[in-house]
């Protein structure tokens, strides 16, 4: 069971209600949004019938929800969220761009990739600071030095950090350098792990796992909200199957479906699904066709030396491209909200 308040509920009234549920021998999460609280009910759903709790001050909407990822389920909201970071957002209605490096390698890289995401359009910049990767020997980032070096891209671009987060440790010191906080596809079931981004009241961008259902997906997303945070942004990129020419098979399906069960924004990886530089492009058309609400893309000033990724990132010649499919897919959705029927 799910209590939706109300835009104009009171912490007063929030009280009231999370006191009335515990009286009765139940448990309340509050997961919070941009536009709306909910509180997740946990105990004896007959019992609870039994408050009342529709008729208490500040409450929209009592909801059973038969799904068990309740709190991020769309049966309890039925408008689709928007998570603002920084100045940017992500929902519907939007075509947000998050560009950048994979792996933030040294200050001059950084900022040349950000200048270059600005030019198609970005208003998010992702970069690496922490790197998960499957060899140990292999590149893992440069740490607190490249969240350093992030910040200092970010005061001079203007442009919000998306970064990655790997350790439950590290929650803190990440949290106070970036804008949004990422969870890698290989962390994408590490609980303890995405219950200390909840804590933390970052927005938080959830990859899927590369092996993950839809649901284990969502009740990952679940962790985080049942911890107090709503503003979560689902990414899909790519899965594990038997196709080896690409480096990951994109599930382009997976983005009506999961809009169609759950109020978050959905966004898409054509960079990690593909792997290669030829199919970012063409995988991005296909992402924004299904209405995803966004993507997020490696660039790179000179892949041929990338630490990490090199053959997945754009370069400099793709950008103005890049910036048109942005753009023409910004006209298209305008079009289709202001009820524009393209004649057959």
């Amino acid at each position: 069971m799910v209590i939706v308040m109300s835009p104009q509920a009171t912490a007063s009234d929030l009280a009231g209600v999370v006191a009335l549920v515990e009286t009765a021998g139940g448990e309340a999460f509050v997961s919070r949004g941009m536009s709306r609280t909910v509180v997740g009910l946990v105990g004896d759903l007959d019992q609870f019938d039994t408050l009342n709790l529709g008729a208490m001050r500040g409450v929209a909407q009592v909801v059973r929800i038969s799904v068990p990822y309740k709190l991020i389920s769309k049966q309890g909201h039925l408008d689709r969220s928007t998570v603002r970071v920084g100045g940017a957002s992500i929902g519907p209605g939007t075509t947000t761009l998050i560009a950048g490096p994979c792996a933030v390698e040294t200050p001059d890289q950084t900022l040349r990739a950000a200048q270059m995401a600005l030019a198609a359009g970005a208003t998010l910049l992702r970069g690496g600071a922490y790197k998960p990767r499957t060899s140990p020997y292999a590149f893992q980032g440069l740490g607190e030095a490249g969240l350093k070096i992030l910040a200092d891209v970010r005061s001079e671009t203007g442009l919000p950090i998306v970064t990655e987060v790997v350790d439950a440790h590290d929650v803190e010191l990440v949290a106070s350098y970036a804008d949004m906080l990422q969870i890698g596809t290989r962390n994408a079931q590490n609980f303890a792990l995405l219950q200390a981004v909840g804590d933390v009241g970052k927005p938080v961008m959830l990859k899927r796992g590369m092996s993950g259902t839809i649901e284990e997906w969502l009740m990952a997303a679940e962790y985080v909200a049942q911890r107090g945070n709503l503003d979560i942004v689902l990414c899909e990129r790519g899965i594990r199957t038997f196709e080896t020419a690409t480096r990951n098979t994109l599930d382009i399906a997976a983005v009506p479906i999961v809009q169609g069960l759950s109020h978050l924004p959905v966004i898409v990886d054509p960079s990690h699904s593909g792997g290669r530089r030829d199919l970012v492009l063409p995988l991005t058309r296909a992402a924004l066709a299904v209405g995803a609400d966004g993507v997020i893309i490696d660039v790179h000033p000179d892949p041929r030396t990338a630490l990490c990724d090199g053959p997945q990132a754009l370069v400099h010649e793709d950008m103005a491209e890049l910036e048109a499919v942005m753009r023409d897919n910004s006209v298209r959705r305008r079009r289709i909200l202001d009820g524009f029927v393209p004649s057959s």
